[in-house]
């Protein structure tokens, strides 16, 4: 049997209220005044997800597959871009044996949803719900997160062959 861990990093500012973008994190919609400014849907937990899938088997990141300069990736649900890349795993003939995960923000307060993110991502990856694990934490009051200015995301996957 064959191992391989990727790691994925995300970032994203916070949109202004005006702009009624939804903050999505782990497939899910969690109730906040702002979303995250991006291409797509702006969901940082999935993008560093699929950067550590992409990093494992070593076909690079997110995007290099889904460039923001593409107008087809406009909005796009970043759920989608994850089943586009768990199929370039899957076809290399890796599957994931787990993934964990961890948001910073300042807030909103990430408690009273993770465990709908573990569900949508377990789904997603096609695996069992103990092989996902996501977890928050804050900056307490330190740097661009802690300015609540936006958040960040990492994640880990092991995968085997």
């Amino acid at each position: 049997m064959q191992l391989r861990i990727g790691h994925g990093y995300d970032a994203h500012r916070f949109a202004e209220p005006s702009d009624n973008r939804p903050l999505m994190l782990g497939g899910v919609e969690v109730p906040h005044d702002r979303g995250l400014l991006a291409h797509s849907d702006g969901d940082a937990l999935i993008h560093a997800l699929c950067d550590a899938l992409l990093g494992a088997v070593a076909l690079g990141d997110i995007g290099r597959h889904f460039p923001d300069t593409d107008q087809a990736y406009k909005n796009a649900d970043s759920a989608v871009l994850l089943q586009r890349v768990l199929g370039l795993v899957k076809n290399l003939g890796w599957s994931v044996v787990n993934a964990d995960m961890t948001i910073l923000a300042q807030s909103p307060r990430m408690a009273p949803h993770i465990n709908a993110m573990r569900s949508r991502l377990a789904t997603l990856l096609e695996v069992e719900l103990d092989a996902v694990n996501v977890k928050a934490s804050t900056t307490e009051g330190m740097g661009f997160v802690g300015r609540n200015e936006g958040l960040e995301t990492h994640a880990v996957v092991l995968l085997s062959r």
